[in-house]
């Protein structure tokens, strides 16, 4: 991570956390910050144009930053790779504020910052994806980087409600959420290999365009279908 000492953008950020708690990612916080960090206000405005909103948005990438050092420092060689998953989102909730990333959630929900809230949960599953070795190319690199993103953001909802002991119960609601989508995967993978069922993976819409299409009476590729000859 920059020195805060010689970065105003992290002068500015760490400046502004001390005031997130009382007044929000707000307008109020960001002049906060520019006063306590003493930074010409054109320069900390050259830096965050659109004030908190551009700091809230820095505030989540020092975390993921700080969640990728601790997964490259990690031994994760024995594990399966579904801990791998849980083991990073894990990381990334155990280097945020719980008070920070209420105020974030508060400040995303608005409808003008909504797309900027998905974009950052979407980096943050990119990222751990990323780091994990994935790979894929294809239609999968969006389904797993999805499907990620909504597991991590309903962890995090939950941990922000979480007081048991150790955050556990939001570690065993991780476990939870994530053997749904391996058990999601493994249906899919299933239906893919049977050739009678890989044709129900390609969406209603195929099947509806299949159903209707022009002298057809049966669909291609289910027992018995029928393509009429000329």
């Amino acid at each position: 991570m920059t020195d805060a000492q010689s970065d105003p953008r992290e002068k500015l950020l760490d400046a502004a956390l001390n005031h997130v708690p009382f007044d929000g990612w707000s307008d109020a916080t960001f002049r906060a910050a520019i006063a306590d960090s003493e930074i010409e206000p054109a320069l900390a405005k050259s830096l965050f144009p659109r004030g908190a909103v551009d700091l809230a948005l820095a505030y989540h990438a020092r975390g993921d930053a700080a969640m990728l050092a601790k997964i490259e420092s990690a031994d994760m060689e024995a594990m399966r790779f579904r801990d791998r998953i849980a083991a990073a989102v894990r990381f990334r909730l155990e280097v945020a504020d719980r008070e920070l990333v209420r105020r974030g959630t508060t400040l995303f929900a608005l409808p003008q910052h909504a797309a900027d809230g998905t974009k950052a949960i979407w980096g943050t599953a990119d990222a751990i994806w990323t780091a994990l070795g994935d790979t894929s190319e294809d239609a999968n690199w969006y389904t797993k980087r999805a499907t990620l993103s909504a597991v991590y953001s309903a962890t995090a909802l939950y941990w922000l409600g979480d007081d048991s002991e150790g955050n556990r119960a939001t570690w065993e609601f991780l476990d939870r959420r994530i053997e749904n989508v391996m058990t999601i995967e493994k249906i899919k993978a299933d239906v893919n290999r049977n050739p009678l069922l890989k044709p129900l993976m390609m969406g209603p819409n195929w099947v509806m365009s299949q159903i209707k299409a022009p002298g057809k009476h049966r669909m291609q590729g289910f027992p018995g279908s029928t393509t009429p000859r000329g």
